[in-house]
């Protein structure tokens, strides 16, 4: 039990731990830092031309807090934040499908759209490409996507994007990683993992009763799926920053 909340942690056959320094599909984890993967960002955003940065993980990962914080730490001038959640398909083309129930699996997302995004922002920097081309967004408190809600402009040499799906074989998601130039997978510990997405469901409005049932219901057989690609990753990261004042901390 996790300060009073259903001893759903127990359940082994759901609840895979992965441990800082681990492994993940038989493939080692690097312990690094937060500071680190910024001075790694970096050099990418300093190599030439327009680079791309993926970030990817299970749900409760630390994908979008550690993509921010990139982004801040090198400034708007040099990179631009272009979220995967962007390309949620709509609740209501969800409902004419019947997959608002399963809304965060892999097909409830428009990977050809994603991947389609990803190869115009690659080219944007060379002849021809877009003064400023617009990605949308996903807003947490609609549940809904926005379009056209993210300028990127030629002069970002660098993109990070990040979600759950940047290293799968399926749909178009191949399309898309082909032209990440690095993909990061973040490995943290599962207790810290489920703690961050119930606490993300709480803020969000669901009852504990509802967070539980999300976080360890759907949430978790995507996180499982998700597991599973992480050898397609370049890197696969055991933050080592899991302080009180690091970023991670309020994923």
């Amino acid at each position: 039990m996790l300060d009073g909340r259903p001893a759903l942690l127990d359940r082994g056959d759901r609840i895979r731990p992965i441990a800082k320094g681990g492994t993940v599909n038989d493939v080692t984890a690097t312990p690094l830092s937060v500071d680190q993967l910024v001075q790694r960002a970096r050099r990418m955003a300093h190599m030439g031309g327009r680079q791309i940065l993926g970030i990817a993980g299970a749900p409760g990962a630390g994908k979008s807090t550690l993509a921010q914080h990139i982004v801040d730490a090198l400034g708007g001038e040099t990179a631009a934040l272009v979220p995967m959640d962007g390309f949620h398909l709509a609740n209501e083309v969800l409902n004419g499908l019947g997959r608002h129930e399963r809304k965060g699996a892999s097909d409830t997302f428009d990977s050809w759209g994603f991947a389609a995004l990803l190869q115009r922002l690659h080219g944007q920097t060379g002849a021809g490409g877009d003064p400023v081309v617009y990605a949308p967004q996903f807003r947490r408190d609609l549940e809904e996507p926005i379009g056209s809600a993210i300028p990127v402009l030629p002069t970002q040499s660098l993109i990070v994007t990040e979600g759950n799906y940047l290293l799968s074989d399926q749909d178009a998601w191949p399309s898309a990683r082909a032209v990440i130039d690095e993909a990061w997978f973040l490995m943290p510990p599962e207790e810290i993992r489920l703690e961050r997405l119930f606490e993300r469901h709480m803020r969000f409005g669901r009852s504990r009763e509802e967070a539980w049932a999300r976080s360890l219901g759907s949430d978790q057989r995507n996180a499982e799926l998700i597991r599973a690609t992480a050898s397609n990753a370049d890197l696969l990261i055991a933050l080592t920053s899991e302080r009180s004042d690091s970023p991670l901390k309020q994923s």
